[in-house]
């Protein structure tokens, strides 16, 4: 699809940060879209991604969108604003935007809507905010364009046409015969552990295995389990997942996104 055929006028922008909830970081940028696309229906996916944790940013919104309904997603977890790092914005395949820093944050959620039809190095002045900080682009730069895609203006004229967009590392996943060696991609607020493999790479496991040298069970779901168990299971996103049935399976392994678990059969 050519990008100057990209002009749509969408409904809702969700919104994703690691801005927290204790600042007024949050409310400035509803705010911004509020007076500018006040029709628009703003989804809060997250504000507490790890202060500039851009994988786990990008994991929870790629694993968020496909659930959300035809979208502009607005998405900042920025280590890098106020440097060279481009402010971006891309046309997905399945008709919606995602605004945010060319950082690797927004690649995997335009992957999860069917892929990339455009992207644009965001440089109409005219877009953002009278005035930009140098620390607060969520509100000065990324939320103003993206009340603008909200409201049917074309992506073209939001600025240049980039084929370049930076992509994170793919996460490590080794098989071997009874070994299975994979990253932790996310730990959830229950202490769940999503792993980067897929349920597919132990296809003919037993139930019992071993995880990090720890006996576990693969189950369905926690409750196939003892209270206290450690289970392996395939979680809601598709990935391979470990929890402890009433428990903290990340306290449990002391494990943490990034690190790398082995499981044996």
């Amino acid at each position: 699809m050519r990008p100057d055929t990209i002009v749509m006028t969408l409904s809702t922008i969700s919104f994703t940060t690691d801005y927290g909830l204790s600042d007024g970081f949050v409310a400035a940028c509803h705010g911004t879209i509020a007076r500018l696309a006040p029709r628009a229906r703003i989804i809060d996916v997250t504000h507490l991604v790890p202060p500039g944790d851009v994988r786990r940013g990008a994991a929870v919104l790629a694993q968020t969108v496909p659930s959300l309904p035809l979208s502009v997603h607005l998405a900042v977890v920025d280590p890098g604003v106020g440097t060279a790092r481009r402010p971006i914005a891309i046309a997905a395949a399945d008709g919606g935007f995602l605004v945010g820093p060319d950082n690797g944050l927004l690649v995997p959620a335009a992957e999860a809507l069917g892929g990339i039809e455009a992207a644009v190095h965001l440089t109409n002045r005219a877009w953002f905010a009278p005035e930009v900080s140098a620390t607060f682009h969520g509100r000065d730069i990324f939320a103003p364009v993206a009340a603008r895609l909200c409201s049917g203006a074309a992506l073209p004229d939001a600025g240049e046409e980039i084929d370049d967009l930076v992509v994170l590392p793919a996460p490590h996943v080794e098989r071997a015969p009874g070994r299975l060696v994979a990253e932790v991609l996310t730990v959830d607020h229950f202490g769940n552990v999503q792993l980067a493999a897929t349920p597919d790479l132990l296809p003919d496991a037993p139930r019992e295995l071993t995880v990090n040298g720890t006996p576990a069970t693969r189950t369905n779901t926690f409750g196939d389990a003892p209270a206290g168990a450690l289970v392996v299971f395939a979680d809601s996103a598709g990935h391979l997942a470990l929890a402890v049935n009433g428990g903290d399976a990340a306290a449990r392994l002391s494990l943490a996104p990034g690190d790398r678990v082995t499981i044996t059969s």
